[in-house]
């Protein structure tokens, strides 16, 4: 089944196609997309017709051969791309030169260079195209913000995160490195983008290191020390070959905020914000939220406003931090998907 527009919305839903059968393209976003207002899942496409097919009847839409075929129809409006890194930039600009709305998944691409040329392509194709960074739309940081706005930390100093998940299996793209995976593309661009959801654009890469795993081609973890234009710093670790952990920290003159399963939580998670200061602990409950449907619900509300730049500044200036950290931690030789 498919979602149906709301009777009140006088525009058409927002027909998507999908370029591939990834697992969070099965597990999550396909399903978010059955259930997001306005929109409605069209198609799936495959370069293995079998494999179309299966994922097409699970989900009732219409399989497609090939990801090519899928950009010529004229019943997809955007598409959602949850291909291997290396593979975005071909997809991306294929679907934007076609006239379609992209959503893709992070990172957008393996390089700033390329982040710029189709943040450009989509602003003059005047379509929108996104990053599939799903946590900022959870309303949990969001009330975060607002807390150190309000003074409820005094001000803020350093903030803190760390995201890391248990090893890979043998064969995961994400050990790729001509996929353009490791742990820095794939995990690390979580706590970066956090840094600046809270410390803003303005940040500079003080040091970092990168940790190849025996036998890896790609870095399987690390971390790196940002530092903010009005002196904050930013302290983040990311891992592949780790002990799972998702939360974060904002520790300021007066006070500290600590969230926990913070970047994937499943959207019945009931979660909180812990407010420690001198006079007490506070933890603030958060209700649940489907962080995945509030994603592409923004993403049809970019595409109903006509504003095909939204958010661009940040998915170039992500790009730029990533390239940052890989030449603090000497590793500009081994750029993955290169």
């Amino acid at each position: 089944m498919s979602t149906v527009a709301d009777p009140q919305h006088r525009e058409p839903p927002l027909r998507f196609g999908v370029l591939g059968c990834a697992d969070i393209a099965r597990r999550r976003v396909l399903p978010a997309l059955l259930r997001t207002p306005g929109a409605r899942l069209a198609a799936v496409a495959s370069r293995d017709p079998g494999r179309a097919r299966q994922v097409a009847d699970t989900f009732g839409c219409a399989p497609v051969a090939g990801y090519q075929a899928l950009l010529e129809r004229d019943d997809i409006d955007a598409v959602y791309l949850p291909l291997p890194p290396a593979l975005h930039p071909e997809w991306i600009r294929r679907a934007l030169t076609a006239g379609k709305h992209v959503l893709a998944e992070k990172p957008l691409t393996t390089s700033s260079a390329e982040t710029a040329e189709l943040t450009a392509l989509a602003t003059a194709s005047q379509r929108v195209l996104a990053e599939n960074v799903m946590f900022v739309h959870h309303p949990r940081h969001e009330r975060v913000r607002r807390l150190v706005a309000d003074g409820a930390v005094g001000v803020p100093q350093t903030f803190t995160a760390a995201f890391t998940v248990p090893r890979r299996p043998p064969g995961d793209i994400r050990l790729s490195a001509e996929l353009g995976g490791g742990a820095l593309l794939d995990i690390g661009g979580y706590p970066l983008r956090a840094a600046q959801f809270f410390l803003g654009p303005d940040l500079r890469v003080a040091g970092a290191a990168l940790r190849t795993g025996e036998g890896a081609e790609v870095d399987c973890g690390g971390g790196a020390l940002l530092v903010s234009g009005d002196g904050a710093t930013a302290q983040l670790t990311f891992g592949l070959d780790h002990a799972y952990v998702s939360r974060y920290e904002i520790l300021g003159s007066t006070g500290r905020i600590t969230v926990d399963r913070a970047f994937t939580p499943p959207a019945d998670h009931v979660g909180e914000i812990r407010l420690d200061r001198a006079d007490g602990t506070e933890v603030l409950p958060t209700p649940a939220a489907d962080q995945c449907v509030n994603t592409l619900a923004a993403f049809v509300r970019a595409v109903r406003t006509g504003e095909p730049a939204a958010g661009h500044g940040t998915l170039r200036r992500q790009a730029e931090l990533i390239e940052e950290i890989r030449r603090a931690a000497g590793t500009t030789d081994r750029e993955p998907g290169r």
